[in-house]
């Protein structure tokens, strides 16, 4: 078996239970106190961890902004992710975690690397409205027990679109036509990071489609059966009240994987199109959204490509 094979396989079996792993590293002391906190990321945004090569300062670049490391032949520009939210490292920058994300390649270099823990979606909460505008999420490693581990889920989407907004791929078209759904029609969207809400909504309207925003599968899940019980209540089925799902992969509580499944799994809304949008790029990711159902996959952000799939999807 190939070792891209091996890697669907493995996420399968971990979606199939709505576990994920996460790599958890420190970034030094936190800037209100002493403590040295956990932070964490999904691994498989983790191309590769390496012990610090040397990096090129580059002119005129953001302070945020090392330089560019050449690792295997590619340039990749290196984020102190530190300086980013507010650490203070005790021991140093000395490892890189080299990841790929929403069609880019980009380090942050972090003071230490932990572990790798493998986590029930259920584990991990929701930070918004928690006072830190970085973190999509908190992480409880040791499950439901009490005084269990914590770890801050960081939102990537925010950090690359603050400290290189050039760099981020938001291309967009003014030429994107408008979709008419059927009356009473709106597209129900689920997403944790609030920027990638916010690009979601603006494609949405451009296209001039009613949408319902949630902010995690738990919450679209739920909004679903809801508008489900609704429509009965008008002697109507559920298909005339939602088009379509988009939903994103990594969220709180419950993952994109999981709402997918449930939705195809339900003889209630299985006849509605999931497209998931991912920052999760790659042919292990694409392979397993096809394994649970989904109706299409389109990496972020590309407004005029979202358009397109969303338009391909509701005319099959």
């Amino acid at each position: 078996m190939s070792k891209e094979m091996r890697e669907i396989d493995e996420r399968t079996n971990l979606a199939a239970n709505s576990m994920f792993e996460l790599l958890l590293f420190r970034l030094g002391e936190a800037a209100n106190n002493d403590r040295r906190e956990l932070f964490g990321i999904n691994v498989f945004k983790v191309r590769e961890i390496l012990v610090m090569p040397e990096i090129t300062a580059m002119v005129n670049s953001p302070p945020e902004v090392m330089g560019v490391a050449n690792i295997r032949g590619q340039m990749i520009t290196v984020i102190n992710l530190p300086m980013v939210v507010g650490c203070k490292p005790t021991k140093g920058l000395g490892i890189l975690l080299v990841t790929e994300f929403a069609r880019t390649t980009q380090a942050f270099a972090v003071e230490e690397v932990n572990e790798i823990v493998r986590l029930e979606w259920k584990h991990v909460l929701s930070a918004e409205n928690s006072g830190g505008g970085l973190v999509t999420s908190i992480a409880r490693l040791d499950g439901a027990a009490e005084n269990t581990r914590l770890a801050q889920v960081l939102d990537v989407e925010q950090i690359l679109r603050d400290v290189m907004p050039q760099e981020v791929k938001t291309e967009e078209s003014k030429g994107i036509p408008k979709l008419r759904l059927d009356p009473g029609q709106v597209i129900l969207a689920a997403d944790d990071s609030a920027v990638a809400r916010m690009m979601i909504e603006k494609g949405l309207k451009t296209m001039d489609v009613p949408y319902i925003m949630t902010k995690t599968g738990k919450e679209a899940w739920e909004r679903l059966q809801s508008i489900h019980a609704a429509a009965a209540a008008e002697g109507k089925s559920v298909k005339d009240k939602v088009a379509l799902v988009l939903t994103d992969l990594e969220m709180p509580e419950m993952d994109g994987f999981t709402l997918t499944r449930n939705i195809k799994q339900d003889g209630r809304f299985s006849q509605i199109p999931v497209i998931i949008h991912s920052s999760l790029t790659g042919a292990t990711n694409e392979s397993h959204v096809k394994s649970v159902g989904a109706d299409a996959y389109i990496a972020k952000f590309v407004e005029e490509e979202l358009a397109a799939t969303i338009r391909d999807v509701l005319h099959r």
